[in-house]
């Protein structure tokens, strides 16, 4: 079934319009009209099924009907904070991320990062990461939204309140400073975390004794060193599988 995004959701509504981008999906893409059944969430994890009261070309208006129950968030809230890549590789990371159920997704600028805050900020990337992650959640099923959240620098977001589990996966340069992932089948689920991942090239070891000396935890993947890309779906998937979530 087809699913759209419906912030303005009440349930104590009997109706609710849809944003236009979605709408014009609805009607112009999909080709549909009064008296189809769609479902809606409002990315806040309530979703219902509706059925389409009428297309009008700047508005179309749905009519819910019943609560439906979303797929289960992961049990631990899991922020990934990656370094932003080059070209159209963020972009795969946000679909992924999403798509494996991450609570929110921070970019970090870094030494090895080829851009700026400001210039990140100034175009439009972060919109067009923010159209990702909501057609990943259509896509996968999920009711809640992932917040993107505006890029900071990597000294900033270590400088912000933590939550109770850090961990930074890092080269196998890294050294005796590193654990193995094994090391977190110990630790038992926390209230809440956050996976840091490097750029192209990787850390610098400023960035990593930097941030384990705010408490991050270092962990390495193993003896093979990764595509920056493809860290993000390992890391979250084992942790997901360690903490049953």
């Amino acid at each position: 079934m087809h699913r759209f995004f419906a912030p303005a959701l009440d349930p104590g509504d009997d109706s609710v319009v849809l944003p236009k981008e979605e709408g014009e999906h609805l009607t112009r893409v999909l080709r549909l009209g009064a008296g189809d059944t769609v479902s809606v969430f409002d990315g806040r994890g309530r979703e219902f099924l509706a059925r389409v009261l009428g297309g009008a070309r700047r508005e179309v208006r749905v009519q819910l009907l019943s609560r439906v129950d979303p797929v289960a968030e992961s049990s631990v809230p899991l922020v990934l904070a990656p370094a932003v890549l080059k070209a159209d590789k963020m972009d795969d990371i946000v679909r992924d991320a999403v798509m494996l159920g991450v609570a929110a997704l921070q970019p970090l600028v870094t030494k090895r990062t080829e851009s700026t805050v400001a210039a990140l900020v100034r175009g439009a990337r972060l919109d067009r990461w923010r159209r990702v992650a909501l057609a990943s959640a259509k896509q996968s099923g999920r009711a809640v939204l992932p917040e993107i959240r505006t890029p900071l620098t990597l000294e900033s977001y270590l400088d912000d309140p933590q939550p109770a589990l850090s961990v930074m996966f890092v080269e196998p340069s890294a050294g005796a400073l590193a654990e193995p992932l094994a090391a977190l089948r110990t630790v038992p689920p926390p209230q809440d975390a956050a996976v840091l991942i490097g750029p192209e090239g990787g850390w610098v070891e400023e960035e990593w004794t930097s941030a384990r000396a705010r408490g991050v935890r270092l962990i390495t993947l193993g003896p093979r060193t990764l595509r920056a890309d493809a860290v993000p779906v390992a890391a979250i998937s084992v942790l997901q599988f360690l903490w049953d979530s």
